[in-house]
């Protein structure tokens, strides 16, 4: 049986959102932030839907996360992300102290492991990756097949 509180639990939850950006023809990548072991954020890609390049997953949650708590700051907290942040995104949650980082698969191309790796991210943060690695690295070559 799987425990509310584990790792997998909150990434199902992540893929849950990526499969939302899936069916809304969004890059499938979806994020929730827990704090407490309690979701406080959960969202989805939505470039195409606000037509805007920054509405990534992360950096949606990351805006959900801060309101909810009233802090720009989220020491506490941890990211579950189907999908390896970009340079992007890891400079956001640099900016937001993250307190842990988890993501899914890797992403070979834009992922920040590649471009500057641990460094992009704020000193204190942990980093874990590969939980649900082939789910949701499925789901994503799935989406670019139907794409072509």
């Amino acid at each position: 049986m799987l425990s509310v509180f584990s790792d997998e639990y909150f990434m199902k939850q992540a893929y849950a959102e990526a499969q939302k950006a899936f069916e809304a023809g969004e890059i499938p990548v979806g994020a929730v932030i827990v704090c407490d072991n309690r979701i406080i954020a959960r969202t989805h890609n939505q470039t195409e839907q606000l037509t805007d390049v920054t509405a990534h997953a992360e950096i949606l949650a990351i805006t959900a996360a801060s309101s909810n708590l009233g802090s720009k700051y989220l020491p506490e907290c941890t990211l579950f992300v189907t999908l390896e942040p970009c340079v992007m995104c890891a400079g956001a949650l640099a900016w937001a102290q993250l307190g842990r980082i988890v993501y899914g698969a890797t992403d070979e191309k834009r992922g920040f492991m590649l471009h500057g790796g641990k460094n992009l991210l704020h000193p204190k943060t942990k980093l874990e990756m590969g939980i649900m690695e082939e789910q949701c690295g499925s789901l994503m070559t799935e989406f670019f097949k139907k794409r072509r």
